[in-house]
């Protein structure tokens, strides 16, 4: 069993059959450096989509989930939380891949250490849009009445989703889609200025925020389009790491 004294964090892998290559990197990366570790964190959008937890009868989600459970096997606690396109996984999927599902944001000791977690759309607040869309998607109601659509109108539905997205991403100033200052500044303060690390933006970066007089860290995962990455954390501080 595992007995390391690090985490690992990670995001915005978007998993799909389309993207063979962050598949593989995943895979080694849950052979290579994730056994050693404590814990592993995925902050959101570990696939690309998930319209409901039948997605776990295709076999690629499954052989995923199959391999993310051998890390509890070996010690190692996984946790996963939700991101803008994963929303929806569910008690099924924790438990094929024995996962624990985190709040968003979430506060932990992370080797002495306070940190704040979170997948970081929230803190997207200038793209108004794409807050009241999020806002409609994570209502209990909204979601109720989509997972009980036929699986094939879900998958559909989710398709015409991201080319939307996609559309309105390359009508859209950069600086609208990446974090409001204000909204971190806000979230920091709340939770006493802890060490926040978060994905979303896909512009991984340390950054250090000063909020009434405290030093706050802000570590901002990498997405795993072109390659792969993560932080890794333990009693000393956090230190990032690329996979190609």
């Amino acid at each position: 069993m595992s007995a390391a004294g690090h985490s690992l964090f990670i995001a915005d892998l978007h998993l799909s059959p389309a993207l063979p290559r962050a598949t593989a990197l995943f895979k080694q990366f849950l052979r290579d450096a994730a056994p050693q570790a404590a814990a592993l964190y995925i902050l959101g959008d570990l696939f690309e989509a998930w319209v409901g937890d039948d997605d776990l009868d295709l076999p690629f989600h499954l052989d995923i989930a199959q391999a993310l459970a051998e890390l509890p096997r070996q010690g190692v606690r996984v946790y996963l939380m939700h991101g803008n396109r994963d929303f929806l996984l569910g008690e099924r999927f924790l438990h094929a891949a024995g996962a624990s599902l985190l709040n968003d944001p979430q506060l932990l000791d992370i080797h002495g250490r306070p940190t704040l977690l979170s997948h970081g759309d929230a803190f997207c607040t200038d793209d108004h849009r794409y807050q009241a869309f999020r806002r409609q998607v994570r209502e209990p109601a909204w979601q109720a009445a989509f997972l009980a659509k036929p699986y094939a109108e879900r998958r559909q539905m989710a398709q015409a989703l991201r080319e939307q997205s996609e559309q309105e991403k390359a009508g859209k100033a950069m600086a609208i889609m990446d974090v409001n200052t204000e909204a971190v500044a806000t979230a920091l303060r709340a939770h006493g200025y802890p060490r926040l690390i978060h994905g979303h933006t896909h512009r991984p970066a340390r950054h250090v925020h000063e909020v009434d007089g405290q030093r706050c860290e802000r570590w901002v995962l990498p997405d795993w389009y072109e390659g792969g990455g993560y932080v890794r954390c333990d009693a000393a501080g956090c230190a990032a790491f690329t996979l190609d």
